[in-house]
């Protein structure tokens, strides 16, 4: 591969929808080829944005804003980060020659949970938990009746957890259903979710293009309200239950072509594998091969994207925990203590200009012998950090 120069008429070039911590590791990979990077987000001095080439700042909702920044940069490459973007302005780029990432229809189904639900359960046939999608509290309380109890609500599409509920008794379907309602992203539509009792979750990261589909090791993650807190790798489980996964995130990703990196996650009971969600990007519990890999998430989602062998090595067990802020503040300050920073472990800090309560922040990383002493090790540097 012939690699090029940025600013250059014929620089090769990706335009990342979405400038957080994830979007700032693949700018950050990216830097290290050569390849111009064009950070777009909602606002301004985006995580990304401090690392790349050029910024804009627009909503990315909006069709016209949208298709505006891509005909002005030209991207090579145009990297969906993030699942509030305006769908049509995707396909409309598809249509006059850009590449999306993986590509505008996969997006399209993996940014709504209904849509790539009713893919994986009903094109593919792959196991899934019972669900129903409803768009009333009288069809919510139905669905419930139907389901039993527990069961999880979402809405159709949000990001990061937001609207997500587990509702344990009726008197709870009415907070859970406006909870849902709340939250950014597309709620005019909710999937109520059977519950499976299961014993663990994990995400495989499947990289693929049209040369290879590699797997990473599976990363068990420990999430509230459907956020990240922490991730180890790699987590420990059958082989029969991790082969199980691996042929599901094959079809599944086969299924969505293109190429990239995708976080695909099941819940496992034994050696039963349902699959639950998957995200055609760098996933958050992922973070963790910051640490473990020789080529991280972001450095295979690159190398994915430009057609590259995609092998790596795998370096140590380790895990990842993410800093929440505590506190509201334009000018954050963040402390960490000394003992985060060792041969074995360390602290990412986004570089988020504001923060609120609950706002992701930083992520502390280690290694160890086994993933659990990682685990200990991060959760350890994570209540020993603080913001102001």
């Amino acid at each position: 591969m012939i690699f090029t120069t940025p600013l250059k008429e014929n620089a090769l070039s990706i335009m990342l929808l979405g400038s957080g911590e994830l979007g700032k590791e693949v700018a950050i990979e990216a830097q290290r080829l050569g390849i111009e990077v064009i950070a777009v987000d909602k606002y301004e001095n985006a995580p990304a944005q401090l690392v790349a080439n050029k910024a804009e700042v627009i909503n990315m909702l909006n069709k016209d804003e949208l298709l505006g920044v891509i005909r002005k940069h030209k991207p090579s490459y145009i990297l969906p980060e993030v699942e509030a973007i305006n769908i049509e302005a995707l396909f409309e780029a598809e249509k006059e020659g850009f590449v999306v990432i993986p590509n505008a229809e996969a997006v399209n189904k993996t940014m709504n949970r209904k849509n790539i639900r009713v893919f994986a359960a009903e094109e593919l046939n792959v196991k899934t938990s019972k669900y129903r999608f409803v768009k009333s509290l009288q069809e919510l309380e139905k669905a419930i009746d139907e389901l039993g109890l527990p069961c999880v609500v979402k809405p159709v599409m949000s990001s990061s957890g937001h609207g997500q509920s587990i509702i344990k008794s009726k008197d709870e379907i009415a907070l859970a259903f406006e909870k849902a309602k709340e939250a950014r992203g597309d709620a005019s539509e909710l999937i109520v979710e059977e519950f499976i009792d299961f014993d663990y979750e994990i995400t495989l990261l499947t990289a693929r293009n049209e040369k290879e589909t590699i797997f990473c090791k599976p990363i068990g993650h420990i999430q509230k309200d459907g956020d990240y807190i922490f991730s180890w790798q790699p987590m420990d489980m059958s082989e029969v239950a991790l082969k199980k996964a691996q042929e599901i995130a094959k079809k599944v990703t086969d299924g969505l072509g293109g190429r990239g990196i995708f976080g695909v996650e099941f819940f496992i009971k034994g050696d039963e594998v349902y699959f639950s969600e998957v995200s055609p990007r760098p996933h958050d519990t992922g973070m963790v091969t910051l640490i473990t890999q020789s080529q991280s998430e972001f450095a295979l989602h690159l190398r994915a994207v430009l057609g590259l062998p995609l092998g790596f090595s795998f370096f140590a067990p380790g895990a990842s925990g993410a800093y929440k802020a505590k506190s509201e503040s334009q000018n954050p300050l963040i402390k960490v203590p000394d003992f985060a920073f060792t041969p074995q472990s360390f602290v990412r800090i986004f570089g988020k200009p504001i923060s609120h309560k609950g706002r992701r922040l930083a992520v502390a990383l280690a290694i160890d012998e086994n993933s659990q002493k990682a685990l200990e090790r991060v959760k350890k540097i994570v209540e020993n950090m603080d913001d102001m």
